[in-house]
């Protein structure tokens, strides 16, 4: 593939034929990045297993992965899930369309890859207009991992997707920024009681006032069943340094250190000070929406001066901060064989 095409689309009033350019895209086995209220994702025709498998060649993705199929609405998720018990009813009622991915037991239809020789599905209806009206434009479910190249930062914009998949895909809907900027929370609905299987912006407490006691699993196995947990995820170039309960102090001498083996980044909500043309800085407000939204592109925006190291400065691990932690963790945990970045 030589080219990548960019449609410009308005987030609220999408242009119905650039929206059934893109769709045809689907329909005929192509690959669709679009955005959602989450972050931009890669999509394919979920009943296509020849178009499900280019997912994981432009991304370069693990073949045990599994993927989110999302739906418009619940015709579609009928076609993808084999039943639908009276908990993921309420769940539905109440979290649809929004950054909720429930894993459910997979229906004979859906594309053997998506659940990556699993006998569940990972599925929700994103709140986009532009992802609604694509799905419902193509009129079949969409499998649709964040478009970015395996392992790196999820994009929340169009240029992030073309930095990682430009050439390698057909087409991407430009409509502006992400609205939230982290990934979905997954919910396993297949044991009870029902498990979080990756945090996100629906807490664990808002899920239990409807779903009845929910827990929260790292167990491996239980993984598996979920897309962004296993694998490298969401991590930078460099060398992602995570500061948890650090002073200003504590940030700076951490940022000195590392600048004497060269170039450094930091992100986060102190503002420090260091005269060196080595050291770039993003100063983020102290909250989980602005970290949220911002953290993916900040590191991005660092990652092009090619620093030793990224230092970022932690939040409150509660609530939403919860998600963008385990995040940060994720990405801090990771270190590619011999990598001095």
């Amino acid at each position: 593939m030589d080219e990548t095409i960019t449609l410009k689309v308005d987030p609220d009033e999408p242009d119905p034929e650039l929206i059934e350019r893109a769709a045809q895209v689907i329909r005929d086995g192509g690959l669709v990045a679009f955005p959602t209220e989450t972050v931009y994702g890669l999509g394919a025709d979920a009943m296509n297993e020849r178009a499900v498998r280019r997912i994981f060649e432009a991304k370069g993705r693990p073949a045990d992965n599994p993927l989110i199929v999302h739906v418009a609405d619940r015709e579609m998720l009928s076609t993808v899930a084999a039943q639908i018990s009276s908990r993921a009813e309420r769940l539905i009622q109440h979290f649809w369309p929004g950054p909720l991915t429930l894993v459910l037991k997979r229906g004979p239809e859906v594309a053997l890859s998506v659940s990556a020789g699993l006998e569940t599905v990972a599925v929700r209806m994103p709140r986009s207009k532009v992802a609604l009206q694509l799905l419902e434009s193509a009129g079949r479910p969409i499998a649709a991992p964040s478009a970015n190249a395996s392992g790196r930062l999820s994009p929340t914009s169009a240029q992030h997707v073309l930095e990682d998949l430009g050439g390698k895909i057909d087409i991407v809907l430009d409509a502006g920024p992400a609205n939230i900027g982290i990934e979905s929370t997954v919910l396993d609905l297949t044991s009870d009681p029902p498990v979080i299987l990756r945090p996100g912006w629906i807490t664990k407490e808002a899920l239990s006032e409807i779903a009845g006691p929910v827990d929260r699993t790292r167990s491996e196995d239980r993984l598996r069943s979920s897309p962004g947990t296993r694998h490298r995820h969401y991590s930078p170039l460099a060398r992602l340094v995570l500061a948890e309960g650090a002073t200003g102090s504590d940030l700076q001498r951490i940022c000195q250190e590392l600048l004497t083996q060269g170039p450094v980044g930091f992100v986060g909500h102190t503002d420090i000070v260091i005269d060196d043309p080595g050291f770039r800085k993003v100063i983020l407000e102290n909250s989980p929406e602005q970290y949220a939204r911002s953290i993916y592109g900040a590191m991005r925006f660092l990652d092009e001066c090619e620093p030793v190291a990224i230092v970022v400065e932690g939040i409150a691990d509660r609530g939403q901060g919860e998600a963008v932690m385990d995040r940060l963790r994720r990405a801090a945990s990771w270190r590619e064989p011999g990598q001095h970045r």
